[in-house]
């Protein structure tokens, strides 16, 4: 699964591949969909080679501009990580648990639009919180089509969601973040979601979720379920300030993006640094983080070129130092960030 360089001082990895990324170097996926391949020019600094670019709840032309993009192709002489495919994040979601989503573009499930995102060839998840009425047509119709159907944003109870997770609901959507937490006595689909089998996104940054979460989480879990995810918003790979989610002010500051005082809308959260965090929180070995960061998300969204270093897969490697620091990142072969040595 991974390599060592001489001396065991860097490690040689499958490209990561994050299936949730808003954003990120000034730029906001659903204020301007153009902007994926600027994005995709830094991931590879990240380790990233595959990503999902994700539009936030919006009107439906937001995404069918996204679709747009995606099908014209990169820019000439692009070099950068592949966007795979879009993962749509919203409007069919739950108003209580919609966290940084705008209350006001939130939807029922539109079965026209479930069927045309799925005609689309581009758009590889749909984030639908199942309780909504509509919801399990819509997601039988995305399914259908090879979508990956992911359970989120939602306060559905235990026997919504494993009734779902059962069925066209093949993912989880940032596990323990929006939705409705754990009790034991209301289980919920916290609950669902780890008993269910299906893999589960998390993020692992010490603020979305803490690291003793995380390790009930890889005790759950393990790497074939668990699926590191950065859900990346405009001010990755920058710094504090004011920016935005999807049309949406954000302040961030050291404890995170946030909507207000108390609201996270996405993070600064790298997948490199996800690794590295779940090597130090957990029992996970290195090979296992490099599973949750790049196998288990190529194996749920049908990408059977990539996430393994083996021989016929795409040449998408990721070079590390003993601190787990990218060196060198290559996309199908082409060195897409080189370190600079000082």
């Amino acid at each position: 699964m991974i390599g060592f360089g001489d001396g065991a001082e860097t490690v040689v990895a499958p490209g990561l591949i994050d299936l949730q990324v808003n954003g990120g170097w000034g730029h906001d996926f659903t204020g301007d969909p153009a902007t994926i391949w600027e994005v995709g020019r830094h991931l590879p600094s990240t380790g990233v080679t595959t990503f999902l670019p994700t539009i936030v709840t919006a009107p439906y032309d937001v995404a069918d501009t996204a679709i747009e993009v995606l099908h014209a192709g990169p820019p000439a002489g692009y070099v950068g990580a592949d966007p795979i495919g879009l993962h749509i994040e919203g409007p069919w979601l739950s108003a209580e648990w919609r966290g940084a989503h705008a209350l006001e573009l939130l939807r029922a499930p539109d079965l026209e639009v479930a069927a045309r995102w799925a005609d689309s060839g581009v758009v590889r998840m749909v984030t639908i919180a199942p309780e909504l009425e509509g919801a399990f047509a819509a997601a039988e119709i995305l399914a259908a089509a090879g979508v990956v159907v992911s359970a989120g944003h939602t306060g559905a109870d235990f026997e919504t969601a494993s009734r779902a997770l059962e069925g066209p609901w093949t993912a989880v959507t940032h596990l323990f973040n929006q939705m409705k937490p754990f009790h034991h006595r209301a289980p919920g689909v916290v609950a669902a979601a780890l008993l269910s089998g299906r893999p589960c996104g998390i993020i692992v940054d010490g603020i979305h979720n803490h690291p003793a979460t995380v390790r009930l989480a890889w005790e759950q879990l393990g790497p074939e379920r668990l699926v590191l995810i950065s859900d990346g918003m405009q001010a990755t790979g920058l710094g504090p300030g004011s920016y935005e989610l999807g049309g949406r002010p954000v302040e961030v500051t050291d404890q995170g993006p946030r909507i207000g005082n108390d609201v996270l809308a996405g993070s600064t959260l790298t997948l490199d640094r996800a690794v590295a965090n779940l090597v130090e929180w957990t029992s996970a070995s290195l090979e296992q983080a490099f599973v949750s960061a790049s196998g288990t998300p190529a194996t749920l969204i049908g990408a059977t070129d990539r996430g393994r270093l083996e021989p016929g897969m795409r040449a998408d490697t990721t070079v590390l130092d003993h601190s787990l620091r990218v060196m060198a990142t290559d996309v199908d072969g082409v060195r897409a960030y080189q370190a600079s040595e000082t």
